[in-house]
């Protein structure tokens, strides 16, 4: 089972999100390239999982779920 995605975590910059390992930014495991993941927080906004077919279980409340 893969570990639940967070929504809104508090420091999205110190984690890799580019597979489930979530590696911290200066160990990054997985070779998924040279560089970090971006959360999508990061890139679209607090309402990132609003739009689009993420394929998350998120109920109707805002969900906080932190790394």
């Amino acid at each position: 089972m893969a570990k639940r995605f967070p929504l809104h975590p508090k420091h999205p910059e110190r984690i890799c999100w580019g597979c489930d390992k979530y590696c911290p930014v200066d160990s990054l495991n997985c070779g998924n390239g040279s560089g970090r993941t971006l959360h999508p927080a990061e890139m679209l906004g607090d309402d990132w999982y609003t739009y689009g077919d993420w394929g998350l279980d998120v109920p109707e409340s805002k969900e906080t779920v932190d790394s």
